[in-house]
């Protein structure tokens, strides 16, 4: 991982807090009902709006929402093809823009680790009796397939994280 990977401490210090709250949502939205609400998006994309002209050098910004409307369109058809659920492809779009100053292959590494620790995590506490039992109408536990918001909740979360966790360890 390169410095230059992650997003300036002062875009991390503006979105976190928003983005953070959001993906709790999102995350447990998920493995409760299976399903993203389009609020949760519909919110993601708005803190990118409001805040990133704050956050973010305006071209960046701007470039952010070309992403985002890229990731929507491939989204969609995705889902159309049945490749992805269209919560999961609407919440990738909203979060997309974020991520406008890093390299996708970092962006990519970093969902792959995000995923295969949400899913461990979710396996295994899904076999934790105590901790099943406290959640036993989450649809996530039964079904078929695997509540993907956590791993894009946790990949944007320690996107953000990671860069205020990095300047802290760099700074005097």
């Amino acid at each position: 991982m390169r410095v230059d990977d992650l997003p300036s401490v002062w875009s991390a210090a503006w979105f976190i807090l928003p983005v953070l709250a959001i993906c709790i949502w999102v995350a447990w939205s998920d493995m409760k009902f299976m399903k993203i609400p389009n609020t949760a998006v519909l919110t993601l994309a708005a803190v990118y709006v409001v805040i990133g002209p704050i956050a973010l050098p305006f071209g960046a910004w701007l470039w952010g929402l070309a992403l985002g409307a890229i990731v929507l369109a491939v989204g969609f058809v995705a889902s159309s093809l049945r490749l992805v659920g269209a919560g999961d492809s609407k919440f990738a779009a909203a979060m997309a823009p974020f991520f406008t100053e890093t390299s996708p292959a970092f962006v990519f590494i970093l969902f792959g680790i995000c995923l295969l620790a949400a899913f461990t995590a979710h396996r295994l506490m899904r076999s934790v009796r105590p901790f099943r039992a406290a959640s036993a109408d989450w649809a996530s536990w039964t079904h078929a397939k695997f509540p993907m918001g956590l791993a894009l909740a946790g990949t944007l979360c320690f996107y953000f994280l990671l860069a205020l966790l990095n300047s802290a360890r760099i700074s005097p």
